[in-house]
């Protein structure tokens, strides 16, 4: 499993997950960058997304749903803050009704994902911080944890393949 490291930091409002790829991170940011890609990794093995809109650039969107075992679907999106090839990007991420539509009750959280390279790999860092400690414990009961850990573990399969 690539993930090295998962913390979170309730006064900080943060979740950080570290993870280590055999690969540039040339490569590592073409798994955001494009759609058909983004779709094998976003979202536990359980739950795979399907990336609807793919405007990966400042001030775009992506949406997307994540189906589950029964066929039940959970729709997100990113707001895209900035984007500095290759060496990561920023994005808020929300929760989703089927239209796409932000689902006001529940947490947004505010993304830093950052690329670097180390002698012929990428460590991976990714936060996500909360407007507050309930939305951050919220996400957190809800398995966060565990369906990003899995998800980024997919990374691995998609650059050797």
């Amino acid at each position: 499993m690539p993930v090295t490291n998962v913390s979170h930091d309730i006064d900080a409002l943060t979740l950080t997950i570290t993870a280590e790829f055999a690969a540039p991170r040339a490569r590592i940011w073409q798994i955001y960058a494009d759609p058909r890609q983004l779709e094998k990794i976003w979202g536990p093995p359980t739950y795979p997304a399907t990336v609807v809109d793919h405007e990966f650039t400042p001030g775009g969107r992506v949406t997307y749903y994540m189906t589950g075992p029964e066929g039940d679907k959970h729709a997100g999106y990113w707001n895209i803050v900035s984007v500095d090839e290759p060496t990561g990007f920023t994005f808020t991420d929300g929760f989703a009704d089927a239209d796409f539509t932000p689902i006001e009750s529940m947490p947004v959280s505010t993304n830093e994902f950052s690329f670097e390279d180390k002698d012929g790999s990428t460590i991976a860092t990714y936060v996500s911080t909360y407007a507050t400690a309930e939305g951050l414990q919220q996400v957190l009961d809800m398995g966060v944890v565990e369906g990003a850990s899995q998800a980024i573990g997919q990374i691995d399969d998609l650059i050797k393949g």
